[in-house]
């Protein structure tokens, strides 16, 4: 731990401060105000909406983490994500403005995803190492064999 923080707290700030960053907060004190951020992004959603045309986004998030936290922020900011019928799991719909999406939502979303990322994997990594075995390094890499020689009939 670092100057006392749990690393799920300090996952939590890194995350309000990516947030922060994307809802161009001007002070410090908005900064730590931690609805705020969400707030002045959906303002900015809303003009953006005024501004120009709603287009419909498809994205492909494989990864079931990403994908609950990209579902779960296009709703923080008052986007309504689905699937149309038939179309795979891992497929995300949603409709809004491009410069947001380009702007905010997609970029804040990376972030957000690179954060959550590196902590799920040093837990993973820490629980593997802690109770499975303590080498927790790839495979090692080998040359193939050579092929076995041809038998001649007889």
């Amino acid at each position: 731990m670092i100057g006392g923080a749990s690393p799920e707290k300090q996952l939590r700030d890194r995350l309000r401060k990516i947030e922060s960053l994307f809802a161009a907060a001007a002070t410090a004190g908005e900064k730590a105000a931690a609805g705020a951020a969400a707030e002045r992004i959906r303002a900015r959603l809303a003009k953006a909406a005024a501004a120009e045309a709603i287009e419909e986004f498809r994205f492909s998030v494989s990864d079931s983490w990403s994908r609950q936290l990209f579902i779960a922020l296009c709703r923080r900011y008052g986007i309504n994500p689905f699937r149309y019928r038939r179309m795979h799991r891992q497929t995300v719909v949603l409709k809004a403005p491009r410069s947001f999406v380009d702007q905010i939502l997609w970029p804040e979303f990376q972030d957000l995803n690179a954060a959550l990322s590196d902590y799920l994997s040093q837990i993973t990594e820490n629980l593997i190492h802690e109770e499975v075995f303590g080498e927790t390094q790839d495979a090692e890499e080998r040359d193939e064999p050579a092929p076995a020689p041809k038998a001649i009939p007889r």
